[in-house]
C-alpha cells in the first residue's frame, strides 16, 4: 500500500496542491508531494506493535519456564551480554539508520524486541501477575492519553526536547549514582516516580515529533524507503517510551511474589 494519496495525476502518488504559492515564475504548477499522514501513523504503531508482541511473547516464555530463568540467574554474564546486545543493537538504529536497508533496519528492531524481552522476562519474574497486569495496564491508558493529546493539542512540544533531555540524563546519573554508592530504597522510589512522569511526558513529546515529521514536504520527498526507515526509528521510540513507563510504574506499585 502506498503511502501517498493518489490525487488523480494520471496514477501519480504525488501531485500538486492549488494555491498562489504553488506556482513557479513561468506560472507552471509545482508539485508539491502530498503524504497520507495517517498511513505513517499506522505504520508506526505497527511496527512498536510488532516490538511490544515479540518483548511479550519472550518476557512470558522466560519468566514462566523455570529451568530457562534458574539458568539465566545463575549466569549473569548471560543478562549482561543481552543487555550489551541490546544496547549495540539501538545504537546501530539510530546512528546508522540512513546506511541500513528497510529490511535491515525492520530486522534489527524485531532482534532488540526480542532481547528487551529477555530482561524484562526477568524482571517481572519477581512480580506477581497480578502486579504485572496493572502496570502494563496503566501503561497502556498513560500512553492512549498522552497520543490523543499528542495528536490534538495547540501547544509547540518541540520546545520541550531540551528540558526532556536534560531529565532523561540526570535521570540516568542520579540511579547510576544509587546503584552503586547511595544505594537508597527512598531515593530509588523518588526515582521511580520522575520516571514516570517523564516518559509519561516523553511519550507525548515523540509523538508529536514523528507527527510533524510525517507533514513535512522533505519527509514526503524522500521516498518509501527512508519512510519505512523513519517510521522503525518512530516506532523504536514510542516503543521505548512504553517500556519505561512499564518498569517505573512496576516498581512503584508492583508487588513482590516473596
Amino acid at each position: 500500500m502506498s503511502l501517498f494519496p493518489n490525487n488523480g495525476n494520471n496514477g501519480s502518488p504525488i501531485g500538486p496542491i492549488g494555491g498562489a504559492n504553488d506556482y513557479g515564475i513561468n506560472g507552471m504548477a509545482r508539485a508539491i508531494p502530498v503524504i497520507d499522514i495517517s498511513a505513517v501513523m499506522r505504520l508506526v504503531y505497527v511496527w512498536m506493535g510488532l516490538g511490544l508482541l515479540i518483548t511479550a511473547f519472550t518476557a512470558l516464555f522466560i519468566s514462566t519456564n523455570t529451568a530457562v530463568l534458574e539458568s539465566l540467574l545463575a549466569n549473569p554474564g548471560m543478562i549482561w551480554g543481552a543487555i550489551i546486545a541490546q544496547l549495540a543493537v539501538v545504537l546501530v538504529i539510530s546512528f546508522a539508520l540512513s546506511k541500513l536497508s528497510p529490511s535491515l533496519a525492520g530486522i534489527l528492531f524485531l532482534v532488540y524486541s526480542a532481547l528487551t524481552g529477555v530482561t524484562i522476562g526477568i524482571v517481572v519474574s519477581f512480580y506477581t501477575a497480578g502486579s504485572v497486569a496493572s502496570a502494563f495496564a496503566t501503561t497502556s491508558v498513560l500512553f492512549g492519553v498522552m497520543t490523543v493529546f499528542a495528536f490534538t493539542t495547540k501547544m509547540d512540544l518541540s520546545k520541550w526536547g531540551t528540558f526532556l533531555l536534560m531529565g532523561l540524563v540526570g535521570l540516568i546519573v542520579a540511579t547510576l549514582l544509587n546503584v552503586f554508592i547511595f544505594r537508597s530504597a527512598g531515593f530509588d522510589l523518588v526515582l521511580s516516580y520522575f520516571g514516570v512522569l517523564l516518559f509519561t511526558v516523553l511519550t507525548a513529546y515523540d509523538t508529536y515529533q514523528i507527527k510533524k515529521m510525517a507533514e513535512s514536504p522533505e519527509f514526503a520527498m524522500s521516498g518509501n524507503d527512508n519512510i519505512l526507515k523513519l517510521s522503525i526509528i518512530g516506532a523504536l521510540k514510542l516503543y521505548l517510551d512504553f517500556i519505561n513507563l512499564f518498569l517505573y510504574l512496576l516498581r512503584i506499585f508492583g508487588s513482590s511474589r516473596d
